[in-house]
């Protein structure tokens, strides 16, 4: 899968944030042409592993790349093996991306972690094409028995906020480890964010009360996703980066 600087510096943030600091084997899953790994050598010195639909598009003479179909097959590694995991805008191409987050679950160290990027679908501008078109930005339709011509990339699966750190969650990833980030804001969800902030603010407010009063949906374990779906950077932001630990042993 491709990314682009923005979002891998926003993963190089994420991971300079992680304690202990990353050490040891690491993994980019859905590697590209290795832009990120050559960073992550740079910033971190580690042993890094590539894992990707294809070995065509890796740069690095020096980087293997194992072939894996994300769709079909388990990630081709041992358990506890790797200390940092990264997947940056790979998920949104899956059918079945809450198996691949168990997967990155399962091959992670105690105290591993795992920072995942995709494509906000939450911020002001992707609501606003969703509430006239039915289709979040970066998605569109898709060919009909074409699965090699997908006009929008790739982009098969919207995943917002709330269900990836839920996918995290439900994998085993620490709920106290949750952090989430942006790569950065866009003018245009800022200048839209302006005059719908209080008509955003009252129907959030009371849609949050008829959850927790009627429907019983929030509790603890999830109000602070629920909480963040409305928060500045996902309103404002372009690329959603999501970090989280395997618990320690």
């Amino acid at each position: 899968m491709l990314s682009i600087p923005a979002i891998h510096e926003a993963v190089l943030r994420a991971a300079a944030k992680i304690t202990p600091p990353v050490r040891g084997a690491y993994l980019d899953l859905g590697s590209g042409g290795g832009e990120l790994i050559a960073l992550m050598r740079e910033r971190f010195k580690v042993e890094s592993f590539a894992c990707d639909g294809t070995g065509a598009l890796m740069k690095l003479p020096d980087q293997k790349v194992e072939i894996a179909d994300l769709n079909r097959e388990p990630l081709p590694y041992e358990d506890n093996k790797f200390s940092l995991v990264t997947c940056t805008e790979t998920i949104e191409h899956l059918e079945r991306y809450r198996e691949t987050i168990r997967e990155v679950h399962r091959v992670l160290r105690p105290g591993g972690w795992a920072i995942f990027t995709t494509p906000n679908i939450l911020n002001v501008k992707s609501r606003l094409r969703f509430l006239l078109f039915g289709f979040y930005n970066l998605f569109g339709p898709l060919a009909v028995r074409e699965s090699a011509v997908h006009d929008t990339g790739g982009h098969i699966n919207p995943v917002g906020l709330f269900y990836l750190g839920h996918a995290l969650l439900d994998a085993g990833f620490r709920a106290d480890s949750l952090r989430i980030s942006v790569d950065r804001w866009q003018r245009s969800s800022l200048a839209a964010l302006i005059p719908l902030w209080p008509i955003l603010r009252l129907g959030a407010a009371a849609a949050w009360r008829k959850e927790v009063g009627k429907f019983h949906t929030i509790n603890a374990a999830n109000a602070p996703l629920v909480r963040a779906m409305n928060s500045r950077d996902i309103l404002l932001g372009r690329t959603l980066v999501v970090a989280a630990a395997k618990a320690e042993v």
